[in-house]
């Protein structure tokens, strides 16, 4: 157990009790030829903890479903100690979302340094009866965030495959090939390797099913020699991109893994790795395991990426690899942006396109889905049921409105994702237009609204908000309408307003009982907002309660509007 870990146990007495801890001493059997640890090796030690994990929460064999991205940020030497730690973020019918942490110490010097993050997806597994897994309680701050953004995110890898195959047919990709210098080109079917694997039963678990960290470390065996073939050297892999398997592999299957160098760029290139398995040396027919993106560097003796020789794509599929591994390559840069960000990181407004909507919308729900788990709310003020709250965090300061109202928690939810009907009861909101309806739960607004005239300043002010709804996942999960600043070419910043933005706010919805719904409204006050709220709290209390019982009216005067409607959520 780690000394944090001891703390919080001796004085909270309470750990997770999904958590699974490994640590591994690295010994030379486990380097590659730099003497540093086989990111394959360390693959198989990471799926195991996680399958443990989810095994001790879900009672039950379980195998590994997908894994999302995962970025290598620092390489383990011979000589020091692994630690994984794995606990289950939240369980739904028969899966569940596994959060990994990965870091590394050195025994002599006593540093340590985080390697990596990962987030699996296993399937509990009974052949008798169907599973229905518990659902997690989560008790800390930390597991109360992951908890309700696990929800999202497990909507966003379920799209996984059609949003990329979209974007992939949609994202124009500028051809350079003739432009780069051919003296430096290396054909794409000279870094070509095939390598075949019999699986035996120490590759596989009780239930006689590949544990899928082994074969995600024969896929990347395959998919280093490939790299090596480019470069002439030995590459440092960087990026394993989200992956699904696709079916089951067991004890006595043939794997067949195939992998190429799809692209190079300036200092790091994509292998593709394919996995197909067979039973017999006389089948025909191979099933589709896997298939993966992996990109790697070569780092000198300082750790700085080299150049790259460029790859010539053979004709046809080959070019089209070429191709999409270029649109993958800012999609993916897209989607470590926008994902992967802090709050506090991210910026108040970001570029609207086709490539990254998707992680947009994640980035809007679990944002305020993140803001809603704080436990560190202070109630600043109660009056007529209308509770004010308020949250300091960062360079932030959030507030939280809430009160109980008696209407239908579906009916509200229609009604106050609704956003051109915010001037109903909301004077901030002068005018809403409804500028893209991206798809069901998603749509961008340009809305114009009163200067705060804290500076001086008369200019009405203008907002593009894109925002989110989502449904509940489960029992007990809110309805979220969540709304966040994008930035679109078609509404550019004009002299005629002064451009607002928000970077996370909207509302939570509970359901309480019949015809009663609990509404907490969110905003996080934006840096330019602080000045005009520190010097103005007493009268913008006063102003939110008077803008939330707008709201609560709202509600009442149109609990039987939509009706007829309520049955197709």
């Amino acid at each position: 157990m780690e000394a944090s870990d001891s703390a919080m146990a001796v004085g909270k007495g309470y750990r997770n009790p999904t958590e699974v801890q490994m640590s591994q001493l690295v010994l030379p059997c486990h380097t590659n030829q730099r003497g540093e640890l086989s990111i394959g090796q360390l693959l198989k030690w990471i799926d195991t903890t996680a399958c443990l994990s989810a095994e001790r929460h879900a009672g039950c064999p379980c195998v590994t479903a997908s894994m999302d991205d995962i970025y290598f940020e620092h390489t383990i030497s011979v000589g020091q100690v692994v630690n994984i730690k794995a606990k289950v973020n939240r369980a739904f019918n028969s899966s569940m979302e596994v959060g990994i942490q990965v870091t590394s110490e050195d025994m002599c010097s006593e540093k340590q340094w985080t390697v990596c993050k990962a987030l699996a997806t296993f399937v509990a597994y009974r052949e008798i009866s169907k599973v229905k897994l518990k659902q997690i309680t989560p008790r800390t701050e930390e597991e109360k965030t992951e908890h309700s953004v696990a929800a999202e995110r497990r909507r966003m890898r379920l799209a996984h495959a059609e949003t990329i195959s979209g974007l992939l047919a949609n994202c124009a990709i500028q051809d350079d090939l003739e432009s780069r210098d051919c003296s430096r080109m290396v054909p794409a079917e000279n870094t070509h390797v095939e390598s075949v694997e019999l699986v035996l039963p120490p590759h596989a678990n009780h239930q006689g099913n590949t544990f899928g960290g082994q074969i995600m470390a024969w896929m990347e065996n395959v998919a280093t020699i490939a790299a090596s073939r480019l470069c002439h050297a030995h590459p440092t892999l960087k990026i394993i991109e989200m992956f699904h398997f696709r079916g089951p592999s067991q004890v006595g299957d043939r794997l067949v893994l195939n992998a190429i160098v799809n692209n190079a760029f300036k200092h790091s290139m994509e292998v593709g790795v394919c996995v197909e398995a067979y039973r017999q040396e006389a089948e025909t027919q191979r099933r589709h395991i896997n298939s993966a993106f992996m990109t790697f560097q070569v780092l000198d003796t300082d750790n700085q990426p080299q150049l790259l020789p460029w790859i010539r794509p053979h004709p046809g599929d080959g070019e089209r690899r070429y191709r999409e591994a270029s649109a993958r390559r800012k999609i993916r840069l897209d989607r470590k942006y926008i994902v992967s960000c802090k709050q506090a990181e991210m910026p108040l407004s970001v570029p609207w396109d086709p490539s990254n909507q998707v992680y947009l919308s994640y980035n809007n729900v679990s944002s305020l889905t993140m803001l809603m788990a704080k436990d560190n709310w202070v109630m600043s003020s109660e009056s007529n049921q209308v509770c004010l709250y308020t949250l300091e965090d960062d360079k932030f300061l959030s507030f939280r409105m809430e009160m109980l109202v008696h209407v239908d928690t579906v009916q509200a939810f229609l009604l106050l994702s609704d956003l051109q009907r915010r001037a109903e009861w909301d004077k901030h909101f002068r005018s809403v237009e409804l500028v893209q309806q991206v798809d069901e739960d998603d749509a961008i607004y340009h809305v114009i609204s009163p200067s705060l005239g804290g500076d001086g300043d008369t200019k009405p002010q203008d907002f593009v908000i894109l925002a989110s709804r989502r449904k509940p996942c489960d029992n007990g999960d809110p309805y979220v309408i969540a709304m966040r600043s994008v930035t679109l070419p078609t509404h550019r910043e004009t002299p005629k307003y002064r451009r607002g933005e928000t970077i996370c706010s909207g509302f939570c919805l509970w359901h309480e009982g019949d015809l009663l719904t609990k509404v907490s409204y969110y905003n996080q006050a934006t840096p330019g907002l602080l000045s005009y709220v520190t010097t103005n709290v007493a009268g913008l209390s006063s102003e939110f309660y008077t803008t939330f019982k707008a709201c609560e009216q709202f509600l009442l005067d149109n609990r039987s509007e939509l009706a007829p409607s309520l049955q197709t959520l």
